[in-house]
């Protein structure tokens, strides 16, 4: 469903009923959408601080300064 912006503040309570219900709303300007509505779904689970221990490593020269030919690349 496609709504603009007008419409979408005088009925957002029935759009947001939509929404509930599964549908999207595209909110648009002059004909050009600039924004979805769409029902939010929380994360399967929690995140855990450390639950990627060991599972890369940083290389010890990992903030030495760049090779001039990568250097140079930035500058093309």
């Amino acid at each position: 469903m496609e709504v603009n912006i007008h419409e979408a503040k005088t009925h957002f309570s029935r759009l947001l009923a939509r929404v509930a219900a599964g549908e999207e709303v595209i909110i648009s300007r002059a004909g050009t959408p600039i924004a979805k509505l769409s029902a939010y779904h929380p994360p399967d689970s929690e995140r855990v601080l450390g639950r990627g221990a060991g599972q890369m490593t940083v290389p010890d020269d990992f903030d030495d300064p760049l090779p001039e030919s990568v250097l140079k690349e930035f500058y093309k």
